[in-house]
């Protein structure tokens, strides 16, 4: 069963409060998606960083339920 854009965006924001969230389905199949979360907690902390707490708030379900997520992370201007 593919995993609901809004169901990623909440996962996100529960792990990551401040997050500003915009998600893509990049192929209309529920699986492949691309994420752009900006966050004022990712001031001073790698890309890689960044990434890893993104993939740490969905829980396991990269690979699973969730197949494809190109990720794009920064702080927010202004």
């Amino acid at each position: 069963m593919p995993m609901d854009a809004r169901d990623i965006e909440t996962m996100i924001k529960a792990a990551i409060p401040d997050a500003q969230v915009t998600i893509r389905d990049l192929a209309g199949d529920g699986d492949h998606y691309a994420a752009t979360v900006l966050s004022e907690s990712f001031r001073g902390k790698s890309r890689v960083a960044q990434h890893q707490i993104v993939y740490q708030s969905l829980k396991g379900q990269m690979g699973g339920v969730l197949h494809a997520l190109a990720l794009q992370t920064g702080v927010p201007e202004g």
